[in-house]
């Protein structure tokens, strides 16, 4: 990946449904150049796909909740089977140390979030959960 390449991607990172014309003109090439740049990083896999961000505002009124989680070994795969089944997680990461399972879940009130944390407790192979509610983000890097 090249600088080219890199402010391609950070210009469809402040919006991804930017018209490659408009692209183009941007980064001072071809209409045909930039697309031949995004579909080799589409088929690359260094651009995995395109998504939508929500306001603060359009997201208001789900609480969300980071949920660490311990499990047995050698039951993280079908643990994951059954989170991937549940609406309300979002993400799910494996980490080190005394946790094995980082997730997101989000829930549009407390008794919703009470009811998906339970049925992360149950799962086969989950020895044992700690929530964390967030309140406000302060800071967010994520593009």
């Amino acid at each position: 990946m090249d600088d080219i390449d890199k402010k391609l991607i950070a210009a469809l990172a402040v919006n991804a449904r930017t018209p490659v014309s408009t692209l183009a003109g941007t980064l001072g090439l071809a209409r045909t150049t930039v697309q031949a740049r995004l579909d080799r990083l589409e088929s690359s896999g260094t651009i995995a796909g395109y998504t939508v961000r929500l306001t603060d505002a359009a997201i208001a009124g789900r609480i969300r909740a980071t949920v660490l989680v311990q499990a047995d070994t050698g039951k993280q795969a079908s643990i994951i089977g059954r989170l991937k089944t549940m609406v309300n997680v979002e993400e799910a990461h494996t980490a080190s140390g005394r946790f094995d399972l980082v997730l997101q879940i989000a829930a549009s009130t407390t008794a919703e979030l009470d009811d998906v944390l339970d049925q992360i407790g149950a799962l086969d192979g989950v020895n044992s959960s700690e929530s964390l509610i967030r309140l406000t983000t302060k800071i967010d890097r994520a593009l």
